[in-house]
């Protein structure tokens, strides 16, 4: 089974994260993204938050759809997926601060760790370059 957005309240989850700094990074990265992308908060399956959606499709033929931009505050870091991954977008992580990568997110402790500034030019050009590579929903 795909996932995909749920009628989940974001509030009522943020409000069940059981660490407070977490939760307060929760509030303010939801303020973020929604000013920075113009789109609503909304759970993407159980744990993500997610705002905007497109369809993608691999090379393999896999096909689906995903957030723009979103996170999930897990317990040992919150989940940041706000970058595209591709090598030629690398220098955007310069200045973001004190973070991990995975395959498909970035990972942070917390947001005092992060330069804001360098995390909204991160989702600006994630949104551009999705919205110009994938079709929006």
């Amino acid at each position: 089974m795909a996932t995909g957005y749920t009628d989940g309240n974001v509030n009522t989850f943020i409000e069940g994260v059981d660490n407070d700094q977490k939760k307060k990074d929760s509030y303010r990265l939801t303020e973020l993204m929604k000013r920075v992308s113009g789109e609503e908060p909304r759970m993407f399956g159980p744990s993500i938050i997610g705002f905007g959606e497109y369809r993608y499709t691999y090379d393999s033929g896999h096909e689906g759809t995903a957030p723009l931009i979103g996170f999930s505050p897990r317990k040992s870091a919150i989940s940041l997926y706000v970058y595209t991954g591709d090598e030629t977008r690398e220098h955007l992580l310069n200045g973001l601060g004190k973070f991990t990568m995975g395959k498909a997110c970035i990972y942070v402790k917390k947001m005092a760790d992060i330069h804001e500034d360098a995390l909204v030019k991160l989702m600006e050009d994630t949104l551009d370059y999705l919205s110009k590579k994938y079709t929006r929903i």
